[in-house]
């Protein structure tokens, strides 16, 4: 039986993925906490914060052959003491013109429950494949 927040970990996620897809930022930044930080797969840069995140976002949905990021949550730990928790799963960039996949890899995120929503506030990337 999956318990209440990691149901709701895993339709935030879910969401967060459609919204990728729909390259809709606004609801990107439902998922997102205010000083959420990312650290990329491939680079390791450091985006700080949801303004940060939410513009690279846009850069990339103007992009001439832009790609479509999904990540898959495989466990989500959470906090039997603290309102956290962490999911660590896979994730796959594909190039939307041609559905060829340009990177893959694993990833993990710290989800904080705040005001009765369960919110990214880190994420980090590594680049596998």
């Amino acid at each position: 039986m999956t318990h209440a927040p990691e149901l709701a970990i895993r339709l935030a996620r879910a969401a967060f993925n459609r919204a990728l897809v729909a390259c809709d930022p606004d609801a990107i930044a439902t998922v997102l906490a205010p000083d959420v930080v990312l650290i990329t797969g491939t680079d390791s840069a450091l985006i700080a914060g949801r303004k940060s995140q939410l513009q690279t976002w846009k850069r990339e949905f103007a992009g001439h052959d832009r790609t479509h990021y999904t990540r898959t949550p495989g466990t989500i730990t959470v906090s039997p003491v603290e309102p956290v928790a962490l999911e660590q799963g896979t994730w796959i960039g594909i190039r939307a013109s041609d559905a060829k996949p340009l990177a893959s890899g694993l990833y993990s995120a710290k989800w904080r429950q705040i005001g009765g929503r369960w919110l990214i506030e880190a994420e980090i990337y590594v680049t596998l494949a």
